[in-house]
């Protein structure tokens, strides 16, 4: 068995940060269905502001609000505005690690979908532009 990338919301902006929440990552719904994202789901967060890495789960949030909020600990690796990129991987044979196509998910600067890219839409020979 092989880890693959499954999906990444690329350059979302961090909307808020609830330390005193018991975790996660909060985001737009409208984002979780683009990166087929399901919530209590793990996922990495990098931080491209500071550097920062760290694993957190997912929690739904309210659809087309384009919240990015890290709660718990993970609020203090992040502040608002930062710029994350968030991962979320498959565990695939070694037959079908051939031919992963991951969901990439690019947003602009109030986390709204931009263009999506890969997972389903690539394998039917599809790029999706959303505006």
């Amino acid at each position: 068995m092989r880890t693959m990338l499954k999906s990444k919301i690329h350059r979302a902006r961090v909307t808020r940060c609830n330390v005193d929440y018991e975790g996660s990552i909060t985001i737009d719904k409208n984002l979780m269905e683009a990166a087929d994202l399901l919530p209590y789901e793990r996922v990495d967060v990098l931080n491209i502001n500071n550097g920062a890495r760290f694993t957190t789960y997912v929690i739904e949030g309210e659809r087309g609000s384009g919240v990015i909020c890290l709660n718990g600990a993970a609020a203090r690796l992040v502040g608002k505005g930062d710029i994350i990129i968030i991962l979320s991987y498959q565990e695939v044979t070694e037959s079908e690690a051939a031919n992963i196509v991951p969901r990439l998910v690019y947003v602009d600067c109030a986390n709204r979908i931009v263009e999506v890219k890969g997972g389903v839409a690539e394998s039917v020979g599809l790029y999706t532009t959303i505006n």
